[in-house]
């Protein structure tokens, strides 16, 4: 891991849920919904696809969204280096820890804007 990697890891281990997030503007972006610290061994598996022929618990059962709903790549990129999932207005984004420039005053103020963050799918 490197130094920049576990300065991510500090920071992020300093967010809770529920609070207010700006972006790199001062913007209001949302609130935190869900906080994942990072796992540099993380690997993603694919979701297995459904068999039309299967019952319709089965089909609900593989509709069912897992953590982050973002593509694989993404995801990947998101489960290594920990992210923070932040509701706004009517919808999810997604923002990587070293995405995070600081935690003060029960607030997340980040270091790139709203339209840079992966919107969940």
């Amino acid at each position: 891991m490197t130094r920049q990697d576990t300065d991510a890891q500090t920071v992020i281990g300093r967010v809770t849920t529920g609070m207010r997030v700006v972006d790199a503007t001062g913007a209001e972006v949302g609130t935190v919904d869900l906080v994942q610290r990072g796992d540099p061994n993380a690997v993603t598996v694919e979701a297995p696809t459904a068999d039309p022929g299967s019952s319709l618990d089965e089909l609900i059962e593989s509709a069912a969204v897992e953590e982050p709903d973002v593509p694989a790549d993404l995801a990947a990129r998101l489960l290594r280096s920990g992210y923070l999932k932040i509701t706004t207005s009517g919808w999810a984004v997604y923002a990587l820890a070293e995405q995070i420039a600081d935690v003060a005053d029960q607030r997340v103020r980040l270091t790139v804007p709203l339209a840079d963050l992966a919107r969940e799918e």
